[in-house]
């Protein structure tokens, strides 16, 4: 099923001692861009959060937030680094003698300097944490996923819109170019004529052979073939349960280039006209691909 790059994914697990939040957002990028976000404490689980989420998601810039709350104080540990507090301890007296400052040394004040009080988590259990979280994120990316696959299947819908509207235009010039030859032949003669006057012959030899180089040079029958095969693949492509960005680039890309030689070779203002709408088409589908896994 045809995926978006862009979705949002949240779950809660709370197990009475600690609350576990996992967040997971992700726009478009060329490849996987993994950034996480984890409490320092947690920060030995990232190796395993990123292969998790690799299984699931292969393009996109995804954006991991984990928080946690711990409810049961037995989890940490207040510490007082008595020797830190004697160096400020003896500090401020010292400041206190050499500039016969007012003494208001007090606990309060010992207690703001960094580090004298510190609060220390005691030692975890991260295979038990691990198993925690893994289905809790678990449940976060399979949200995501879920989002994903909607916006997939508009951008899907629409895409499969355009491609009509620009089969249905191919169509159209494909009828039309046949008619570009015989209205320069008749255009050719009635200027010749123009010129040379009515009692003049005119050499219907050359008239053909200039219409011969002319069919010749604006002939765009393999561009028109070209063209239609890849709607067909790209129809065929976002049908495929796989991601298919990358390919979907690549097949409109070359669309274009087909469109463009058409534009180039063609000398009737109606099919130029056609091929702008079709370019225009090519265009929406591109920016859309863009944001497809």
């Amino acid at each position: 099923m045809l995926k978006s790059m862009t979705g949002f994914g949240r779950a809660v697990y709370d197990t009475g001692k600690r609350n576990f939040t996992i967040e997971i957002k992700s726009v478009n990028h060329r490849y996987l861009d993994l950034n996480v976000k984890l409490p320092r404490s947690l920060s030995s689980l990232e190796d395993k959060i990123r292969k998790e989420v690799q299984k699931k998601l292969s393009r996109g810039k995804v954006d991991i937030f984990l928080t946690q709350n711990i409810y049961n104080d037995d989890e940490c540990e207040v510490r007082l680094n008595k020797a830190l507090a004697d160096s400020y301890y003896k500090c401020l007296n010292e400041v206190k003698s050499c500039y016969e400052v007012k003494d208001d040394i007090s606990v309060s004040l010992i207690c703001k300097f960094p580090d004298v009080i510190s609060i220390e988590q005691r030692e975890e259990n991260y295979d038990e944490i691990w198993s925690e979280i893994q289905n809790t994120l678990k449940e976060a990316i399979d949200m995501l996923v879920l989002m994903r696959k909607k916006e997939g299947a508009k951008l899907k819908e629409d895409i499969e819109k355009k491609c009509d509207i620009i089969y249905k235009n191919i169509c159209y010039i494909e009828e039309k170019s046949p008619c570009v030859v015989e209205e320069y032949k008749l255009k050719l003669s009635e200027r010749i004529k123009e010129l040379l006057g009515e009692n003049n012959n005119v050499d219907e030899s050359r008239i053909a052979m200039e219409v011969a180089i002319f069919a010749d040079k604006s002939c765009i029958d393999e561009e028109i073939v070209r063209l239609k095969s890849h709607i067909v693949q790209l129809k065929e492509t976002l049908a495929k349960d796989e991601p298919v960005g990358r390919k979907l680039d690549f097949i409109v890309q070359e669309m274009n280039r087909e469109a463009n030689t058409i534009a180039s070779k063609s000398n009737d203002i109606n099919i130029v006209q056609f091929v702008l709408d079709i370019k225009n088409d090519i265009e929406k589908i591109r920016e859309q691909i863009q944001n497809i896994e």
